[in-house]
């Protein structure tokens, strides 16, 4: 018999083979257009900043960019370091010691991520003015006079600072507390048997080894500072999120917003790389048996007072103080009326979808992540969750653009074939909003449902497709009810972090259609600060349930002597 491949070049059949490998799968272009289609905004914004007219943008850069590159560096620079001074000693103090109340703070310590940072400066903006409590108190003890003393002005940077710092130094604290809890006694024994002290044995043994933790704690921690807006505008600090709000609504040109949006990008692009230099420079391993754990130092005298004043601050001055100063301002102004229930149905109704279609969108790219991990499917998963990292004002500059391209096609298109015009379809309506959430918040949800999506035995997908089912019917069959906790949970924390969003909502939102956040945001710009007070109380509430889930898990994992990472996981979205 002749053998048909006698005549074919080795060369050949080897790209023959290669060619038979190249199998693209429907999940394989599902997952490249989800990507594709997410990655939009963000290439949107590159190429105005690269092909449009820079009028506006040339006078911006001769005048105020220096003082937007210079207030976003310091600013980064102080809530980095704070969010480390805070963060890094909390960790270890419930962590590594024993001291009078540590369970409770463990759980405490994580309750500022409930407020956003512009609900604390409205807070603090009423608590430390000349007629608020702390200097109507001073002037009544000292027997001062209005303008005769000097008082520190919180609207300034580093009172900016103070509100970041507050309420995202918990980035910090649960990655570097899982990472504490993790580590082997036999690394730690041994520094003390070597005649290290507590102090000594920490910074050379356990701070080393938490290093990869703590720089991604604070890399998320500077992400969500260039991304704020909220603060910033209220305390009147010129930083890049203000300045691209007011190149597209003060000064109407797209173009000088989307070249501001492109250097934010870069500054987030720095810290990542900045984040990954800092995780890869220094290499440290453990040797010793990872359930070993460390006997907790007791801490007695004054060692404990300090301990309890460290651990008990941050939640106070992050959480219950400022929770405490907008529920006064509420009983002072009276209950909100009918326009806070609509803002509220609004919030709601925004959320939810947003967190229902980023929730489906997770479940698809998670499952092909999952089973193709090295096709073009897992590959485009991967890439899709990186909008987290895109700070909301930049995303919303990025579906302008293409959708006012698309609306303007599509009206041209009817009035030419047709004789209507559609009008604007997408630019001003929900479906862009909603749009822009996914892009943004679509790494939480993926996060969630990959944690669920890792606990799932392989062979029971392998012995679904073993009876011929394919891929789309095994995601339905079988991860689908599995995967229904990880969803919910997904859901959950995707909807309150839609309801907290603040710059892409005022940017994009359809006309007279405010949300919780739009209306607090009004409202302390006009200085209604008790009318504020509602839709500011009501946001903190929803950030409520997700730090319950974490502080349960917590609780939960206190108990079996694990990390929690799965808590961690879903709370804090793995995008670096």
């Amino acid at each position: 018999m002749t053998d048909s491949h006698s005549n074919v070049s080795p060369a050949t059949r080897h790209v023959e083979k290669s060619v038979r490998r190249v199998h693209f799968s429907g999940l394989d272009v599902v997952t490249a257009s989800i990507a594709l289609l997410l990655a939009i905004p963000v290439l949107s914004v590159f190429f105005s900043a690269l092909f449009a007219s820079d009028t506006v943008f040339s006078h911006l850069a001769a005048t105020v960019l220096p003082e937007y590159v210079t207030n976003t560096l310091l600013l980064g620079l102080l809530v980095g370091g704070g969010v480390l001074l805070i963060g890094i000693p909390a960790a270890w103090l419930v962590a590594a010691c024993d001291f009078p109340g540590r369970r409770m703070f463990e759980a405490a310590l994580v309750l500022p991520l409930a407020a956003p940072a512009y609900v604390l400066a409205y807070a603090y903006a009423d608590f430390l003015s000349a007629f608020g409590p702390v200097q109507s108190f001073l002037r009544a003890r000292l027997g001062l006079e209005l303008g005769a003393y000097w008082f520190p002005d919180v609207r300034s940077l580093p009172g900016v600072a103070i509100m970041l710092t507050l309420v995202l130094y918990p980035y910090v604290y649960l990655l570097a507390r899982a990472r504490f809890l993790a580590e082997s006694g036999a690394a730690w024994d041994a520094a003390r048997s070597l005649g290290r002290g507590p102090w000594s044995a920490f910074f050379s043994v356990s701070l080393p080894l938490a290093r990869p933790a703590i720089a991604a704690g604070t890399a998320l921690a500077l992400m969500e500072t260039f991304a704020d807006y909220g603060t910033v505008s209220y305390y009147g600090v010129p930083v890049f999120t203000t300045g691209i709000y007011r190149a597209w609504f003060s000064f109407g040109d797209p173009a000088a917003a989307a070249k501001l949006a492109a250097l934010l990008v870069l500054f987030v692009a720095l810290v990542l790389a900045g984040e990954r230099w800092a995780r890869g420079g220094a290499r440290f391993h453990e040797t010793g048996r990872r359930d070993f754990r460390p006997e907790r130092l007791a801490l007695r005298g004054t060692g404990s007072v300090l301990a309890i004043i460290a651990c008990a601050l941050p939640p106070l001055l992050g959480f219950l103080l400022p929770a405490g100063v907008l529920s006064s301002l509420l009983l002072r102004t009276g209950m909100p009326g009918r326009e806070f229930s609509q803002h509220l149905f609004n919030s709601f109704t925004l959320a939810l979808l947003a967190a229902a279609a980023a929730t489906t969108i997770a479940l698809v790219l998670a499952f092909a992540r999952k089973t193709r991990p090295k096709t073009l499917a897992g590959r485009a998963a991967g890439i899709a969750g990186l909008g987290y990292a895109v700070p909301g004002a930049v995303i919303a500059i990025g579906v302008l653009a293409p959708f006012t391209f698309f609306d303007n096609a599509l009206d041209g298109l009817m009035r030419s074939t047709l004789g209507f015009s559609t009008g604007l379809v997408l630019t001003g309506s929900a479906a862009g909003l909603i749009f822009a959430y996914v892009v943004r918040y679509l790494a939480v949800a993926l996060q969630s449902v990959s944690a669920g999506l890792e606990r799932v035995t392989p062979s029971i997908a392998g012995a679904a497709r073993m009876l011929g089912r394919g891929n789309w019917d095994v995601l339905k069959r079988i991860y689908l009810p599995l995967l229904s906790p990880s969803a919910l949970t997904a859901i959950l924390l995707v909807f309150v972090d839609v309801m907290k969003e603040l710059p892409a909502t005022l940017m994009l939102r359809p006309f007279n259609f405010d949300t919780l956040a739009v209306a607090a945001h009004n409202y302390a710009a006009d200085e209604r600060l008790g009318f504020a007070a509602a839709p500011s109380l009501a946001l903190v509430a929803a950030g409520i349930l997700p730090c319950i889930l974490l502080i349960r898990s917590i609780s939960h994992a206190a108990q079996r002597g694990t990390t929690a990472p799965g808590a961690i996981g879903v709370t804090v979205p793995a995008v670096i």
